[in-house]
C-alpha cells in the first residue's frame, strides 16, 4: 500500500493511494498512520481493503508527512562512499549516527530559510519507517520491524554543522528541515529497497543522481545497528544517508537561496517539491 496523510498541518487524516492513483480517505477505518497501526501485521491486514470503496481526496489537498507521531528522526552520515569523498571525509568503519531534532514536514511544504543561514544544503535520502518497537535487533530479523519506506530531504545548514563548535545536530534540526513523503510505501510495494534510483534537482538542474545500491550499509544492517544504542518506536524514521551532488561538495560550494525550488524523488516512493522561503 501507498499510505498518505492529508490536510492542514497538525490536523492530517490517514489515507492511501489506489491502483488508479486516486487518493482515498481511510479515516473511517484507521485513526492515523502512527503507533500500532504501523505494525507490519496490522498493515498486512489492511492490504485487503477495497480502496475504491472509500471517499476520494482532492488532488489539490495538501499532503502532510507520511507518518504521524514520529518520536525521532535518526540520521546516518557518510553512508555513500562517493559522497564521503566529495566532502573530503573517509568512509567510517561503523555507521555515523546523529539526530534530527525537527518534526517531519509535508513533501511539498515550503522550506523556511533559517535566520542567519548562509550555507543551507540539500540531501535526498531513503527513509526507513519503523513499524514496531525495536531494541537489540538481529540483522536477519531487522526488516520485520520496518513498516515501509519514504523519501526524506535531510536539509542541512553546513556552517552550523561543521564550523564553529562543529555540531552536526545544530545544523540539521532547523524547522522545516525534514520533509517526508509523499507516501509511505509498505514493504510489499518495493521489490528490492537496495536497487532504487534516487535523485534531486535544484531549479530544474539535476545535481544528485544515484542508486540505493551505492549505500555502504543497507537497511537491515542500519536498523540492527541503531537498535543497539536506542530503542526504535513505531513512526521513528531512519534517514539512511545521501549520494554525491550536495552543495557542500561543489567547487565552489553552492547553497540554497530564497526562491530556489528543490525537487527530489526515489523510484517507487514518489517525489517532493519545495520552495525556499524567508523565515517569518
Amino acid at each position: 500500500m501507498k499510505l498518505i496523510r492529508f490536510g492542514d498541518a497538525g490536523r492530517e487524516r490517514p489515507g492511501a493511494i489506489d491502483a488508479a492513483g486516486v487518493r482515498r480517505d481511510l479515516s473511517a477505518v484507521v485513526a492515523d498512520w502512527s503507533g500500532a497501526t504501523l505494525d507490519p501485521a496490522a498493515l498486512s491486514a489492511l492490504s485487503s481493503l477495497d480502496l475504491t470503496a472509500f471517499p476520494a481526496v482532492a488532488a489539490s489537498m495538501r499532503l502532510g508527512p507520511c507518518v504521524g507521531a514520529t518520536r525521532k528522526i535518526v540520521c546516518i552520515g557518510l553512508n555513500y562512499a562517493d559522497h564521503a569523498a566529495e566532502t573530503g571525509a573517509k568512509v567510517p568503519d561503523e555507521p555515523v549516527i546523529f539526530m534530527k531534532a525537527c518534526a517531519p514536514t509535508g513533501p511539498d511544504d515550503d522550506i523556511p530559510m533559517p535566520r542567519g543561514s548562509v550555507k543551507t544544503d540539500w540531501e535526498v535520502e531513503l527513509g526507513v519507517v519503523i513499524g514496531r518497537h525495536a531494541a537489540y535487533v538481529a540483522g536477519d530479523e531487522a526488516l520485520d520491524y520496518v513498516a515501509g519506506y519514504c523519501v526524506v530531504n535531510d536539509l542541512s545548514e553546513r556552517q552550523w554543522q561543521l564550523e564553529g563548535t562543529g555540531q552536526w545536530d545544530k545544523g540539521k534540526g532547523c524547522d522545516g528541515f525534514g520533509p517526508a513523503g509523499p507516501w509511505l510505501a509498505t514493504k510489499d510495494e518495493i521489490a528490492d529497497v537496495g536497487q532504487l534510483g534516487i535523485w534531486l534537482e535544484v531549479n530544474g538542474k539535476r545535481l544528485q543522481n544515484s542508486s540505493t545500491n551505492q549505500m555502504v550499509h543497507g537497511v537491515a544492517a542500519l536498523v540492527a545497528y541503531v537498535s543497539k544504542f536506542m530503542s526504535l518506536h513505531p513512526g521513528d524514521i531512519i534517514s539512511t544517508g545521501t549520494p554525491p551532488g550536495v552543495g557542500l561538495g561543489m567547487k565552489p560550494p553552492r547553497y540554497l537561496a530564497v526562491g530556489d525550488v528543490v525537487e527530489l524523488g526515489i523510484d517507487g516512493l514518489g517525489r517532493q517539491r519545495q520552495r525556499v522561503v524567508a523565515s517569518v
